[in-house]
């Protein structure tokens, strides 16, 4: 799938928004990559999770992972395609932890799988998490690397799109000093019960 055609799915599907947004990483942008918009339709879910286990060919891979919330549908379907144990990471406390009874066992290869990378702060985590139960990191797979490659989390790492986007601190974002409203549709804030 080529970087014109995804962007055209992503511009037609009302996934790629432009603004003044609040990314999950805390940093400020005009661009924001909704990629639940583009993932809720099967086609393009099970064409974009396909190239991105392509990537990772040859790889003996027993589970993959997520951070919630963004990640779970795509590594839900790689997981799915891959035929493979598929589960997520989410935030109790404001870290990264399994809940609902998901383990990792020490001898599992695990590919992380994540909807959009901007500082990878949140792969960092479920990194951990999966280092801390003392498995394999087989590599990262990503539909969006915004950071245009330049954050490396994994050896073996793909991500279908990379671009360099535009990031503000928020003490010193442009958009701020224009006044143009903030949005942060990001997931971050979701609280866990």
């Amino acid at each position: 799938m080529s970087t014109p055609a995804l962007l055209d799915i992503f511009r037609s599907s009302g996934a790629l928004l432009e603004g003044h947004f609040k990314l999950t990483s805390g940093l400020h942008s005009n661009t924001y990559f909704q990629c639940a918009k583009v993932l809720q339709y099967p086609e393009y879910l099970t064409e974009i999770c396909k190239n991105i286990i392509e990537a990772f060919n040859g790889l003996d891979i027993d589970t993959v992972i997520s951070p919630a919330v963004g990640g779970i549908v795509v590594g839900t379907e790689v997981g799915r395609q891959l035929g493979v144990k598929t589960i997520f990471a989410e935030r109790k406390e404001g870290k990264m932890v399994l809940r609902r009874g998901f383990t990792i066992s020490p001898d599992e290869k695990v590919l992380v799988v994540e909807d959009v990378i901007t500082t990878g702060g949140s792969v960092a985590e479920v990194i951990e998490v999966v280092q801390g139960a003392g498995a394999r990191v087989a590599g990262v797979g990503s539909v969006v690397d915004r950071s245009n490659g330049t954050v490396t989390l994994a050896e073996k790492q793909f991500s279908l799109l990379t671009l360099e986007v535009k990031n503000y601190e928020p003490d010193s974002c442009p958009l701020c000093a224009a006044k143009i409203p903030l949005d942060a549709p990001g997931s971050r804030s979701l609280r866990n019960s």
